[in-house]
């Protein structure tokens, strides 16, 4: 199916919301977590927006599948990132705070905060790579949450790249830290508020089923690694089973299965698969494994991936497929030069004109 552009549509370059560059108010992590995941029913009450409508809603309404993936390198960031972390701002996270931890975890903030605001136009969603938050210890995550509430500001839905996988309570806990609220005798306690989140199916279906309940629950997604972009994938996801296939068509079937039962009225389900660019002879394939998935492409740009050999993600609509880029986007100044955030915004715009008409 296609997805049907709604009312009001941007087009590419058009505007988008935008909001302070200032990172790490009070007021900023208060609003970290998105409210507009549920509407009124017929009845008067209201119903859970499935997260695969609220996908393929955003992703018409800003004529983009482009992800924006941040993994920020504290000894490579933006340049103006490294002044705006040390200028003082009122209410700014451990303001005062002069350890390397607290002031790596500003500039970090900072730079993630720039990036987003040079290329937001021309995006429908970031992707926070966790890991290269946590390492900064507590100043970190506070630095995390404060880049989803600029990325929420600015229109764009929030992926966290966590990556997580267990079973029983560790499970639980995973899924209400990234995706929904910890229940404690004081009040809820609010998660990162993340759109959607990566995560790793090899310790099978019940490691699953934690994050899948509170996925639903909030109106939230997941996306399953299934064959990702990384050299070694093959040495595992592509072994062969003794009933035939891959390890990969097993994984996929299991994205199927669990995801049947999320897929809104756009025809997308809220379990997603993460496929990587890197490996466009499989996408057909494994397509035909999840015909409702929305694929999560990573890949593209520094790892060798092409926009342009990715046609078969978008076979259930132009929201079937999410091209993620990280370094290409974030790094293109140290190849073409000038300005970052000019160099930024322009490799942003051209993988999103391929995807889009690659799309149609």
């Amino acid at each position: 199916m296609t997805v049907a552009p709604i009312a009001g549509a941007a087009g590419p370059g058009g505007s988008s919301e935008t909001g302070s560059s200032e990172t790490g108010s009070s007021e900023t992590r208060s609003s970290v977590t998105e409210s507009s995941v549920t509407r009124s029913s017929v009845t008067g009450g209201s119903e859970t927006v499935s997260f695969g409508d609220r996908l393929a809603e955003r992703v018409a309404s800003r004529e983009s599948q482009v992800v924006l993936g941040l993994d920020p390198d504290p000894a490579r960031l933006w340049p103006d990132a490294l002044d705006r972390a040390d200028a003082p701002v009122e209410r700014a996270p451990l303001a005062g705070d002069a350890s390397p931890a607290a002031r790596a975890a500003r500039a970090v903030a900072a730079h993630c905060a720039l990036v987003i605001e040079a290329t937001a136009e021309q995006c429908v969603a970031v992707k926070p790579q966790v890991a290269c938050f946590e390492r900064l210890g507590a100043p970190g995550w506070g630095a995390l949450a404060d880049t989803v509430a600029v990325a929420r500001r600015h229109g764009l839905l929030v992926i966290a790249d966590a990556k997580r996988g267990d079973i029983g309570v560790t499970a639980a806990s995973y899924a209400q830290a990234f995706l929904g609220e910890t229940p404690t005798p004081y009040g809820p306690v609010q998660g990162l508020g993340a759109d959607a989140m990566t995560v790793n199916p090899l310790l099978g279906r019940d490691s699953l089923e934690p994050f899948v309940t509170t996925a639903r629950a909030h109106g939230r997604g997941l996306f399953v690694l299934v064959r990702t972009s990384n050299p070694g994938a093959a040495d595992i996801q592509e072994r062969e089973l003794m009933n035939g296939g891959a390890v990969s068509d097993r994984l996929a079937d299991l994205v199927a299965e669990i995801g049947g039962a999320g897929a809104g009225a756009a025809g997308l389900s809220d379990i997603g698969a993460v496929v990587g660019a890197t490996a466009p002879g499989r996408l057909a394939a494994l397509r035909e494994h999840m015909p409702r998935a929305v694929f999560l492409l990573p890949g593209v740009g520094a790892q060798g991936g092409r926009v342009e050999e990715l046609a078969a993600a978008f076979a259930p609509g132009r929201a079937g497929g999410l091209v993620c880029a990280s370094r290409g986007i974030v790094a293109a100044y140290e190849h073409a030069g000038g300005d970052p955030a000019t160099a930024a915004a322009r490799e942003a715009s051209r993988l999103r004109e391929l995807a889009w008409r690659l799309s149609a």
